[in-house]
């Protein structure tokens, strides 16, 4: 069965943190380093091969494109990577940022700047900072760190409520600490939200024209359950207070309220559909 990159990368690191205390070590090392070196050497020289067109086409694919960040080849310079997974966050960002403005690399450390807040939104500083930094660790893992100016801490700590999965489902093993969390198969898309627990928590998934959305599974004016809300058009009503939000504009409420739900950053790549979570907080 085919291992996409990022977790046949974790599976190398383990076997080879598992042979540091024993006698074959040095070896182990060794034969990683030669076997690296010599399919880098085979890259190399098929891209050489090829004209830059062609070699985007070839990145376009995740674990090519991963082995061409590996080995220093990948076609586009680690600005335009970062501001092409920039883009990409941007839509889930939603109203807990404005924009996100790039300010370069220095030092190896990408430095950017958030324009813009997410007034009362408890969870706003965890969900940026992890949809931001999951994207471009992706994008470019040569990098030794990112600075996100603009983000401020929240005050108080997260209470967290989780919700058992529907009937039959299975949900990821919990994420103590927070961190990408898969998605379990949802199925063929529906015109109703969908509730799981992803690593303790409570959330809410919402697909509008092929599109999904993810949201704690809280209303913002009432503190109830959505998941037997109705979603018309985008717009998801509280079956308890009949509060309306607009699930495409990061839940912002309709109808004149101030209130809006706490969207959770979701992308799609080669690991699946993943959402970024907080860390469960006992109630």
């Amino acid at each position: 069965m085919a291992r996409n990159a990022r977790t046949t990368g974790e599976r190398i690191e383990e076997l080879l943190a598992g042979l540091q205390a024993g006698p074959h070590r040095d070896t182990a090392e060794e034969l990683v380093r030669l076997l690296v070196e010599m399919y880098g050497e085979g890259l190399t020289r098929i891209v050489a091969e090829l004209d830059t067109d062609q070699v985007m086409r070839l990145a376009g694919d995740d674990v090519v494109e991963s082995l061409l960040l590996l080995h220093d080849l990948h076609p586009l310079d680690v600005g335009s990577r970062v501001q092409r997974a920039l883009d990409r966050v941007r839509p889930y960002l939603g109203s807990h940022a404005g924009g996100v403005e790039y300010l370069g690399v220095e030092d190896g450390v990408a430095r950017l700047r958030l324009q813009g807040s997410c007034d009362g939104c408890a969870s706003s500083t965890l969900t940026v900072r992890m949809a931001i930094e999951g994207a471009i660790q992706e994008a470019a893992p040569e990098l030794t760190g990112i600075e996100v100016a603009g983000v401020v801490e929240p005050a108080t700590p997260l209470l967290q409520v989780g919700m058992g999965p529907p009937p039959g489902w299975h949900a990821p093993a919990p994420a103590a600490d927070g961190g990408w969390v898969t998605l379990p198969d949802l199925g063929p898309p529906v015109g109703r939200p969908v509730a799981v627990d992803l690593g303790g928590v409570a959330v809410l998934v919402c697909t509008v024209r092929g599109t999904l959305y993810a949201y704690r599974n809280s209303c913002a004016a009432c503190g109830s359950p959505l998941l037997e809300g109705t979603l018309v058009n985008g717009a998801l009503t509280c079956p308890s207070c009949g509060a309306r939000f607009d699930v495409r504009l990061a839940g912002r409420g309709l109808d004149g309220t101030t209130h809006h739900l706490e969207p959770l950053p979701l992308l799609s790549d080669s690991a699946g559909v993943r959402v970024a979570v907080p860390g469960a907080v006992p109630s």
